[in-house]
C-alpha cells in the first residue's frame, strides 16, 4: 500500500474568507486614499482580492455599505466631557465635530452626497441642540443654530479639501490666486491691499476662530426663525 503523502491544506490557492469586518475594513481604506467616488463593489472586490458577487452575501448594495461604514466610524468616536456653560460647550462640540470631520473627510463628501446618518454621531446634533436650549433660545431656533454651524462645517470642509485635490495636481499658483494678484486698486482698491499676501491668508487655518465668532452671534441673536 502507497504510504499517504502530507497532507493537503484546506482551501490552498483560495482567497480568504470574507467577512463584513474586512469588507468594511477595505472600503474605509478606498475611501481614505482614492475618496467617494471611486468606491464601487468592483473596486472593494479587487481590493479584498474576491468576486463583486461574493461582497454581496454580506451587504445589499453600495448604500448599505456606506451606512454600515458610517456606523462603525461614529461608534469609535469618544465622547468627551464638555463644559457646564451652554456657550462653551457649544463651541466644543461644534469644534470636535469639525475637527474629527477634517481627519475623515470622507464621512462628509458621503453625507453632502447622499442623505446618510449614522445613528450612533446623533449625539452631536444633541449637544448642539441642547446647548442652543440652554442658552436661552427655543427648540425651533436651537434647530436652526445648529444647522447654520452645521453648514459652516461642512462647506469648509468641502472647500478645503477640494483645493487641496487641485493643488496636489497642478503646479505653481492656483487661477485664484493668480486673478488676484492682477486686480488693480482703481477697481479693487481693497483686494488690491492683500493680494500680495492673499495665498498665505487664504491658507491659514482660523476654524476654531471661525466657529467661536459664528456661535457667538447665533446665540446673541434674537432673529432666529422660528422662536417665539
Amino acid at each position: 500500500m502507497p504510504a499517504a503523502g502530507p497532507p493537503k491544506a484546506k482551501g490552498a490557492g483560495r482567497p480568504p474568507r470574507l467577512s463584513l469586518e474586512a469588507i468594511i475594513a477595505a472600503a474605509e481604506r478606498v475611501l481614505r486614499s482614492e475618496g467617494p467616488e471611486k468606491l464601487s463593489m468592483r473596486r472593494l472586490a479587487s481590493e479584498l482580492g474576491s468576486a463583486p458577487m461574493a461582497l454581496y452575501y454580506h451587504v445589499r448594495d453600495k448604500d448599505e455599505l456606506l451606512l454600515l461604514l458610517m456606523e462603525a466610524q461614529a461608534r469609535r468616536i469618544p465622547r468627551p466631557e464638555f463644559p457646564d456653560e451652554p456657550r462653551d460647550r457649544l463651541v466644543a462640540v461644534a469644534t470636535t465635530l469639525y475637527e474629527l470631520l477634517a481627519e475623515r473627510v470622507w464621512i462628509v463628501e458621503v453625507l453632502t452626497g447622499d442623505d446618510f446618518t449614522a445613528p450612533s454621531a446623533l449625539w452631536f446634533v444633541d449637544e448642539m441642540i441642547g446647548a442652543a436650549i440652554d442658552y436661552g433660545h427655543t427648540p425651533e431656533q436651537a434647530v436652526y443654530i445648529y444647522r447654520t454651524i452645521w453648514f459652516y462645517i461642512v462647506g469648509d470642509l468641502i472647500i478645503r479639501v477640494n483645493g487641496e485635490r487641485r493643488r496636489a495636481r497642478a503646479a505653481g499658483s492656483s487661477p485664484e490666486n493668480k486673478v488676484i494678484a492682477g486686480v488693480e486698486s482703481g477697481t479693487h482698491p481693497h483686494l488690491a491691499r492683500v493680494a500680495g499676501r492673499w495665498s498665505e491668508l487664504n491658507a491659514r487655518d482660523t476654524h476654531r476662530q471661525a466657529l467661536t465668532a459664528i456661535i457667538d452671534g447665533l446665540l446673541r441673536s434674537t432673529d432666529a426663525p422660528g422662536g417665539r
